[in-house]
C-alpha cells in the first residue's frame, strides 16, 4: 500500500507478564505477539513498518531480524507519545499518512487495519481512530463526543468523571494519521504530571482543539483487547483457537466440541473428517478427508494422515505417517512411525522409538495387525499381512517377515502345536 507506514508501539517493561522475556515475543498461537500484530499489517498491505522498541531491544531485533521491518529505539521509556515521536523523526516523507497501533494488541485482524486505512483516506480525516463498544468497560480510555456525535477528547479511564465513566466506546489505541498533521502537532503532547509520561491520547484533543478532522471506524471488542498478564494471554490463545476452528468448519471439517478442542493454526485438515471432544492437534500435521480423530487423542507434529483413518480416545502419535483406512484406537503411542494401509493397531501398543541417546524408526506395512499390548523396540519392520500376537515385545532389528505370525517376549514366530492325544 502505497503512502502508508506502519508504526508499533513496542518498547515497554511489560512487569505484569512476570517474565524475563519481553512481552512482545511471547507467544500466541503459532506466533509472537509482535510477530502476529506484524503479520497482519503486511496482510492488509502495509510493508513499510517502524517497530520502537526499548526493554530488551537487542534481544527484538534479533528475534526479526529477517522480517523486512525497521528499528527506532526509545532510549528512556516515557509513554505512547514519546515513542510515537521517536518514530515520526525517521518518516521518509510528508504526504501520506502514518498508522499508529501498539505491538501488544495483537488480536486486530488484518481486515480491520484494511477498513481503518480506507475510512481514513475516504473521510480525509487528520485523524482515525479505532474504537469499540463494550458492554463492561474495562479500564480503557473513553471517547467522549459532543452532541452532534463529533469526537471531542479521549479521556483516559483514571481520569474520567464519573459521567465519562459510563461511556461504552473505548479507544482501541490504534489511529491512522495525516503525516504532515501528525508531525505538526507530535511535540504539543505535554508530559503528565502524575505519571511523568506523554500520553499519545491527548493528540485527539489536541487536533480537536486545532481544527483538525478527528473521526472513527469500529471493530469488535475481541479484537480490542491487550495482552499485560498471563491471564491476558491465555485469553487471546482461546481466542486465536476459536478463530482456527471457526475456519477449519467453514473448510467443511466436523468439530464436534470446539470448546475442548485445540488445533494449531498452521494444521491442515480436509473436509468430512471429524474432530471429537478434547484433542489437542499441534503443528506441522497434515489429514486427509473421512478421518475420525479422537476423542481425548493428540496429535503431534510432524504426522501425517491419510485417508479414512480413525484414531481413538488417549492416542499420540508423533513425526508419523500413517496409510489410508488405519485404524489406532485406543491407549496407543506412535512416534516415529511410518504405517502402511488398512493396518489395525491394538490397544496399548507402543513403539519405543528411544533409547535414551537416539530416536530410530518403526516401519509398520500394509495389512498388518499388531495385537493388545505390543511393544514394538525400534529400529524394527513388521512386513506386510505380518500379525503381532496380543503382549508381544518385538525386539531391535529383529524385523517381522511379510505374512509371518510372531508372539511372545521377545516376540518369536508361532507354530501351532498339535492337539494332544490323551
Amino acid at each position: 500500500m502505497k503512502n502508508i507506514t506502519a508504526v508499533v508501539l513496542a518498547a515497554g517493561l511489560g512487569t505484569r507478564m512476570k517474565s524475563e522475556m519481553p512481552k512482545v515475543l511471547h507467544k500466541l498461537g503459532a506466533m509472537t505477539i509482535l510477530g502476529r500484530t506484524i503479520h497482519s499489517l503486511k496482510e492488509a498491505g502495509v510493508t513499510d513498518i517502524i517497530v520502537v522498541i526499548g526493554h530488551k531491544a537487542d534481544l527484538i531485533e534479533e528475534t526479526f531480524k529477517d522480517d523486512g521491518v525497521r528499528f527506532v529505539r526509545q532510549t528512556k521509556l516515557l509513554g505512547s507519545g514519546d515513542a510515537l515521536a521517536h518514530a515520526v523523526d525517521y518518516l521518509d516523507k510528508e504526504k501520506g499518512s502514518i498508522l499508529v497501533t501498539y505491538g501488544d494488541t495483537p488480536l486486530i485482524l488484518s481486515e480491520t487495519y484494511w477498513k481503518l486505512l480506507q475510512a481514513h483516506n475516504k473521510t480525509k480525516a487528520s485523524c482515525t481512530l479505532l474504537t469499540c463498544h463494550l458492554s463492561e468497560t474495562p479500564p480503557y480510555g473513553r471517547i467522549v463526543r459532543n452532541k452532534d456525535g463529533k469526537i471531542l477528547k479521549i479521556v483516559e479511564d483514571k481520569d474520567a468523571t464519573y459521567e465519562e465513566k459510563k461511556i461504552t466506546e473505548i479507544n482501541v489505541g490504534t489511529y491512522c494519521f495525516r503525516n504532515a498533521h501528525l508531525k505538526e502537532h507530535i511535540k504539543d503532547i505535554e508530559i503528565n504530571k502524575k505519571k511523568k509520561e506523554f500520553y499519545l491520547t491527548d493528540i485527539a484533543d489536541i487536533f480537536v482543539q486545532n481544527g483538525k478532522k478527528v473521526v472513527s471506524e469500529h471493530c469488535s471488542g475481541e479484537e480490542a483487547i491487550g495482552i499485560n498478564t498471563r491471564a491476558d494471554l491465555a485469553v487471546a490463545n482461546k481466542i486465536i483457537n476459536k478463530r482456527t476452528l471457526q475456519k477449519l468448519m467453514e473448510s467443511g471439517v466436523e468439530i464436534t466440541d470446539p470448546d475442548t478442542t485445540f488445533i494449531d493454526e498452521r494444521v491442515e485438515i480436509a473436509k468430512d473428517t471429524t474432530i471429537l471432544p478434547s484433542t489437542v492437534i499441534e503443528k506441522d500435521v497434515k489429514i486427509a478427508s473421512w478421518c475420525k480423530i479422537g476423542p481425548f487423542a493428540r496429535i503431534r507434529p510432524g504426522t501425517t494422515i491419510a485417508a479414512g483413518v480413525e484414531i481413538g480416545n488417549y492416542v499420540e502419535i508423533c513425526r508419523t505417517e500413517i496409510g489410508s483406512g488405519t485404524k489406532v484406537k485406543h491407549h496407543t503411542y506412535l512416534g516415529d512411525t511410518t504405517v502402511g494401509r488398512n493396518v489395525n493397531i491394538g490397544a496399548g501398543t507402543i513403539t519405543a522409538n528411544y533409547d535414551g541417546k537416539d530416536k530410530y524408526k518403526t516401519i509398520i506395512e500394509d495389512d498388518a495387525f499388531i495385537g493388545v499390548g505390543v511393544t514394538l523396540i525400534a529400529p524394527v519392520k513388521v512386513g506386510k499381512g505380518a500379525t503381532v500376537g496380543a503382549g508381544s515385545v518385538v525386539t531391535k532389528n529383529k524385523d517381522v517377515p511379510e505374512g509371518e505370525t510372531v508372539i511372545g517376549v521377545p516376540a518369536k514366530p508361532y507354530k501351532a502345536k498339535k492337539e494332544m492325544i490323551r
